[in-house]
């Protein structure tokens, strides 16, 4: 592992409203050599890229951790195979290399091989089934060409169709032939995944500072107000990146982007009872693009994903059209035997895709990623003291695409830096050892396992969770404790009730479990 002579070393990771004004107090103040703009999966991963190479790092974003596409996305951790029936090898392989870093290296607590089966009914030809299992199987050779290992992501094989109906009992009977059944990535909760990467770019460092808004933006730093007070002050920087995602082209409208919307639906829990696996479901008319079902942890069940035009201004939270749950349901009861009502969706959800503009469907649109300095595509090698942004990719590169933006920094600012490390540091709640990075909470963590569920969500964390859930086990919703809120106020950076219920947890992704734990969530600030 290469790393500068001053590469950072990890230090405490709790992120909170005290940490956020000590170092709003000192950012002012000084001149950082990478400001980062935006604090999703990218920008985050930009801030612990720098602050890991010994880098200074201010990341600001004008809301919260996660607020915008980065926790509406599939939770899909994939091998690429979409991209590869179109040719993106390119492409598809980075996502293989980057589902394996994610699998074996930086995020296993988060992120693990998920079981999915695309039912073989009449609609879908024996020609085609051949060909999807050839297409599964071209994804395993990504697979073992990435040196991910079998005991973490198994092979494509076919069921029967008793098989099948055991992992999904709600599929019709009535032609049902069999499946196929193939694995991938998939992320617990993709807003968590972007909140360990925050935590451990701040243990090596980086200040990490919500609701504070970008209002100019130059190549040396920029204008910032502070959401919560008003306050208007500049940051100086060496280097300035944007990782702002669809909102990238606000601050840079030299930048092109063509964003689509894809939605989800959150069906109520009991829905598709039995449902062992995720389901790929062929949609009528197209080749290569398919309907998700999802199962979550909390009995919940999501259905995705629509790729729609958005079209004029981009809205902070995009809403979901009647006609996209109508679309997503028709889809799923192809398959089923009993067909899901619309009054089984008890929530919605959108996120937009900051795709790169070009000519077609914003479905066949490459998710390939770049970097533009001054709205052009930086060639290696060439400096400038422009603002630098990185824009398209998806969820699974974000580590790559804030290398690359990193390189390109340290570049045209002639930073003292090396290589990337990020490749193998470990996210906070990945390791049991890792110095300061697990916050010091009171002794007593070691009185028996904590609950699988707290160790799904904060891995190694999980036993200083569960003091503070012991001490306060009042459930808020979804089974989330009191406890779990508190701590996500003391050491997950949450500086509001919306901070807890939409991103820490995601009980606010129905809005009658919102309505009946906001009383609480507010509580957890008293």
């Amino acid at each position: 592992m290469d790393s500068p002579p001053n590469a950072a070393r990890p230090s405490d990771s709790s992120l909170n409203a005290a940490r956020r004004a000590r170092e709003l107090a000192v950012v002012a103040e000084e001149t950082v050599d990478v400001l980062v703009v935006g604090l999703g999966a990218t920008g985050a991963g930009v801030a612990l890229d720098a602050a890991s190479r010994g880098l200074s790092v201010a990341a600001i974003d004008a809301h919260d951790l996660a607020f915008g596409t980065s926790r509406f996305s599939s939770k899909l951790i994939h091998g690429g195979l979409r991209y590869l029936a179109r040719g993106q090898v390119g492409v598809a392989r980075e996502s293989a290399v980057e589902r394996g870093v994610l699998l074996r290296r930086t995020a296993p607590h988060l992120v693990k091989a998920h079981p999915y089966v695309l039912p073989l009914t009449p609609e879908v030809s024996r020609s085609r089934a051949e060909l999807l299992m050839t297409g599964y199987r071209l994804g395993d050779a990504l697979r073992a060409s990435a040196g991910t290992p079998r005991r973490l992501l198994p092979g494509p094989s076919r069921l029967t169709a008793a098989r099948a109906h055991t992992l999904a009992p709600m599929l019709s009977e009535h032609g049902l032939r069999g499946g196929l059944l193939s694995w991938d990535g998939r992320v617990y909760d993709d807003a968590r995944l972007v909140l360990a990467i925050a935590r451990t770019a701040a243990a090596y460092g980086a200040r990490i500072l919500t609701r504070c808004r970008a209002l100019e933006l130059t190549g040396a730093g920029a204008k910032v107000r502070d959401e919560l007070t008003g306050a208007e002050f500049g940051i100086r920087a060496r280097t300035v990146i944007n990782a702002a995602g669809v909102w990238a082209g606000l601050l840079d409208p030299r930048v092109s982007l063509r964003p689509s919307r894809g939605t989800h639906l959150v069906l109520r829990p009991g829905t598709l009872p039995g449902l062992l696996s995720g389901l790929h479901i062929p949609i009528p008319g197209e080749s290569n693009r398919f309907a998700l079902v999802l199962p979550q942890a909390d009995g919940r069940v999501h259905v995705g994903l629509t790729d729609e035009p958005l079209d004029g201004p981009v809205p902070d939270v995009p809403e979901v059209p009647e006609e996209d749950i109508r679309a997503l349901l028709s889809v799923l009861n192809t398959v089923l035997a009993v067909p899901v009502a619309r009054e089984a969706v008890a929530g919605a959800y959108a996120g937009l895709r900051p795709l790169l503009a070009a000519d077609g469907r914003t479905a066949d649109v490459s998710r390939g990623h770049a970097v533009f300095v001054d709205g052009a595509v930086a060639k290696r090698g060439t400096a400038s003291g422009g603002v630098i942004t990185v824009v398209g990719g998806k969820l699974t590169t974000y580590r790559r695409m804030a290398e690359d933006a990193v390189n390109r920094a340290i570049s045209a600012g002639n930073l003292p830096a090396g290589r990337s490390r990020t490749g193998s540091i470990p996210l906070v709640g990945a390791v049991r050892d890792h110095g300061a990075l697990t916050p010091r909470t009171g002794g007593g963590a070691g009185r028996g396992r904590p609950p699988e569920r707290l160790v799904a969500r904060h891995g190694v964390e999980a036993a200083a969770v569960h003091e503070l859930v012991r001490a306060h086990p009042e459930e808020v919703g979804l089974g989330i404790t009191m406890g779990e809120l508190l701590w996500s106020v003391a050491h997950e950076g949450a500086l509001d009730a919306d901070d807890l219920l939409d991103r820490r947890t995601r009980i606010g992704l129905v809005p009658e479990d919102r309505a009946a734990a906001l009383p609480a969530a507010r509580a957890a600030f008293t």
